[in-house]
């Protein structure tokens, strides 16, 4: 009999906790939810936001006001992943004149970004020789959806559709307002696109 009530109590006990841990994480993605709304709400331009860098340190987009800036959500194993090349074409040919490119590592479609930081920060650098700014990977889609990308795709101007891929872009005005959204296939040397970063640099 003491040997049925020692498990029945260890099962409550298991249960008690896993119930309670479900509790929690469920208060966090609230949270989560929550302060994304706030934050996106609250904006006006990506000036409005802080992020982190590959490297784990914050920045204050406020710093690319004056920029035309385009922001990528890139991935390490994707048919796409090819775009780096022309991402870093264009950068180095429009770089002098203003254009900053920001590349987002996200993991959300088909997981085809499963590194850590630094592998990725080691495959940008050895695979495609990218000098433009990685930054901090983060979620683009869901209730984890950093608060950034909740506001490039919830907006008067590119709408108010998900991300459906890897290398979604987002170009951005010098005063930092979203200005136009290219998908997947828009590759970053064609015409479309340079034409529509050569009208903001001017």
């Amino acid at each position: 009999m003491k040997k049925y009530l020692s498990i029945i109590v260890s099962v409550l006990i298991v249960v008690t906790v896993v119930a309670f841990a479900t509790i929690k994480n469920g208060e966090a993605s609230a949270e989560n939810r929550s302060e994304t709304k706030e934050v996106k709400n609250m904006a006006k331009k990506i000036g409005d936001f802080k992020v982190k860098d590959i490297d784990g340190k914050e920045v204050d987009l406020s710093i690319y006001e004056g920029k035309v800036v385009l922001i990528v959500n890139v991935a390490s194993k994707c048919g796409y992943t090819k775009q780096y090349n022309g991402l870093e074409a264009i950068y180095k040919k429009y770089k002098d004149q203003g254009l900053v490119i920001l590349g987002f590592p996200c993991n959300d479609f088909g997981g085809q970004e499963p590194g850590t930081n630094d592998e990725i920060k080691e495959f940008c650098s050895t695979k495609f020789s990218v000098t433009f700014p990685m930054m901090d990977k983060v979620s683009v889609l869901g209730e984890n959806k950093t608060p950034l990308f909740a506001f490039l795709t919830d907006n008067s101007v590119t709408g108010t559709k998900d991300i459906k891929w890897n290398f979604e872009k987002f170009l951005i005005n010098k005063k930092g307002e979203i200005v136009e959204r290219f998908v997947s296939k828009d590759e970053p040397e064609g015409e479309k696109v340079t034409k529509a970063i050569e009208a903001l640099l001017k």
